[in-house]
């Protein structure tokens, strides 16, 4: 009976292969997708990352870091119960997410045209309406083998943008169950600050649009109105709601998490240290490449914009007792070991490995409903490195009949690289999907 399943398995997922790849020609309305040996960068491409050398502009990029009192997370367990970790989350998974034979439409249209997806899903419609989807990161950021623990984890985040006006900007965490790629179940989990000593908490109110998972910890972008850059949440720390009520908090009779049954509480921040100018990261990725490992931000421009953003990374702490934080000195403080800016606007997501940087755009009012993804190398202060008549080195993938660059996703607000798979899951609307890096790199030459 596992033979035939596994058969079952193997056509079912060929079948999938084929329809995502006739999802990719509909949706160039039959247009010829330009292989890697024909496609060319064209003069508009925004060329090589320029370096921030100046001290006064890497400054603006410092956080500090500020942690939540040991014994006020010891007050919060004490009252709402032992904390759990990822597998009891997952064993709560009672949700499905369907198929991309079984999306609609409108749904695949956030799909890239090139490179093709090679995985995709979409969430239920009903418990995503009302809620802005953000950024993803997996167990493979998590641990370098791919799994935490024994499970293969994607983390979703969702920003609430409909609803009651006090629910406004609240953040919640999708936890898939990813041991079967055929089957993915998830559950929510309510993202949560602790307040008045422990005694209670409130709801982060920002848009996830960064996220990443490295070790036990979780490091999720801030925009809710103050100097917090990104809070960290330890995924050891998850507690467990036990009053399924739309409140948020500590309520007659127990604790709630917005009608969840888990509610993570941050145990730290990181906020902004520079002066007016200080970018806020509003998206985040991994990059193990580097050493030691770091975390790659980008800064949020606008769509029509005339200023490109600010890249830069920051290492991660090899220091005991720091696991999952970011390197701070005996201040706090942290600061960015590289910094660049791009002349890509609008830019969303952003992923570093292995010195190639990759920067995605949102989908522009002519650009048929499609982003880019540029692929960028650093260059150096000056052009006096490359050799005369040489290409500055940006690529992306060019299909249609026009050969145009607007060939991926709608809009993708972050990139999280798998590295025991090769592979890049993001999202766009309510579809979760996934390519390889080297089919990035192939279309991008």
């Amino acid at each position: 009976m596992r033979q035939r399943g596994r058969h079952r398995r193997r056509r079912r997922g060929r079948a999938l292969r084929a329809f995502l790849s006739g999802t990719a020609l509909a949706l160039t309305a039959a247009a010829t997708v330009i292989s890697a040996s024909q496609a060319t960068v064209t003069h508009d491409g925004p060329g090589d990352l320029k370096p921030l050398s100046a001290a006064s502009e890497v400054a603006e990029l410092r956080l500090t870091e500020n942690m939540v009192p040991q014994a006020s997370l010891d007050r919060l367990a004490a009252g709402m119960g032992r904390p759990v970790g990822v597998s009891a989350v997952l064993d709560g998974a009672d949700r499905t997410l369907r198929d991309a034979v079984d999306c609609s439409p409108a749904e695949r249209r956030a799909l890239p045209v090139a490179p093709t997806a090679t995985r995709a899903y979409c969430w239920n419609t009903d418990d995503t309406a009302g809620w802005r989807p953000g950024a993803v990161t997996t167990s493979g950021d998590a641990d370098d083998d791919g799994v935490w623990g024994s499970n293969r984890v994607i983390l979703s985040g969702w920003s609430r943008s409909g609803g009651a006006a006090a629910d406004r900007g609240l953040a919640r965490v999708g936890f898939v169950n990813a041991a079967d790629l055929g089957h993915l179940s998830y559950t929510w989990a309510l993202l949560a600050v602790p307040v008045d000593g422990g005694r209670d908490y409130r709801g982060l109110v920002s848009h996830v649009s960064g996220m990443v998972w490295y070790q036990d910890k979780l490091l999720v972008t801030a925009d809710d109105g103050d100097r917090s850059a990104l809070y960290v949440y330890d995924m050891n720390r998850v507690q467990r709601a036990t009053v399924a009520a739309d409140a948020v908090g500590r309520v007659p009779g127990g604790w709630s998490a917005h009608g969840y049954g888990f509610v993570l509480p941050a145990v730290g921040s990181y906020e902004l240290s520079g002066g007016p100018g200080a970018p806020r990261p509003s998206t985040v990725s991994l990059d193990r490449s580097t050493a030691p490992d770091s975390l790659v931000a980008g800064e949020w421009t606008l769509d029509d914009g005339d200023r490109g953003a600010r890249l830069w990374r920051y290492p991660f702490s090899t220091a005991s007792g720091h696991a999952g934080l970011l390197a701070a000195g005996p201040n706090g403080r942290v600061t960015a070991s590289e910094a660049y800016t791009t002349k890509v606007t609008g830019v969303r997501g952003v992923l570093s490995y292995d010195a190639q940087w990759y920067v995605t755009r949102a989908a522009g009012p002519h650009d048929d409903d499609h982003g880019t993804l540029w692929r960028q190398s650093p260059g150096g202060t000056d052009d006096t490195r490359r050799p005369a008549g040489e290409d500055e080195g940006a690529g992306a993938a060019v299909c249609g009949a026009a050969d145009r660059h607007s060939c991926w996703s709608t809009q993708t607000e972050s990139l999280s690289y798998w590295a025991a798979t090769g592979e890049v899951w993001t999202q766009s609307g309510r579809a979760l999907f996934a390519l390889p890096l080297a089919s990035i790199d192939r279309m991008s030459q």
